[in-house]
């Protein structure tokens, strides 16, 4: 997996908390990440998008069931692996969350939400970068012929005899 991740030439694995496999399932669960119009729409199919619950005057958000669940595992994967390692984005953004009085739950759902608006990010600039290389690459391709004219011509060693050929050679002074 992680030989199939480098030459992807994907910059995931740069993100904390996420190692070759973990970018190998995020890869391989998303497929082509331009087919998301924003990161909402990413958020919505990966199932890190909350749902508003509304009773009386209280108003809370809850995890979505719907989604990919293995694409949402592998972004819970690196929340907690980022909720864990102190000095990280991750962790201080979840200690804020935690400081303006969110449950831990809801500020875990909070930073799965920013990864998965991270991570689209990052495999969509990846995609860019890999679409803009394959341009330059083919800049020095053209369409037209390498042909030395406009139009091939035969010589006359190269035309076909009229008629069928001889085992024997031809008389000297049929040569000239």
């Amino acid at each position: 997996m992680a030989e199939l991740v480098t030459e992807s030439e994907s910059r995931l694995i740069d993100t904390p908390g996420i190692a070759a496999v973990t970018a190998a399932r995020l890869l391989g669960r998303t497929g082509n990440p331009t087919r998301f119009p924003t990161a909402s729409a990413f958020a919505q199919y990966a199932g890190t998008a909350p749902i508003e619950i509304a009773s009386a005057d209280r108003t809370r958000h809850r995890l979505s069931r719907r989604g990919d669940r293995q694409l949402n595992s592998a972004l819970h994967t690196v929340a907690i692996t980022q909720i864990r390692m102190p000095g990280m984005r991750g962790h201080t953004y979840y200690q804020a969350e935690l400081a303006e009085g969110t449950t831990p739950r809801e500020a875990q759902r909070c930073l799965k939400r920013r990864l998965a608006d991270h991570v689209w990010r990052t495999m969509v600039a990846d995609e860019h970068r890999r679409t803009r290389t394959a341009q330059e690459d083919n800049r020095g391709a053209t369409t037209a012929s390498s042909a030395a004219g406009p139009t091939p011509m035969a010589s006359s060693s190269d035309k076909s005899l009229p008629g069928p050929a001889t085992t024997e050679p031809t008389p000297p002074e049929r040569l000239a």
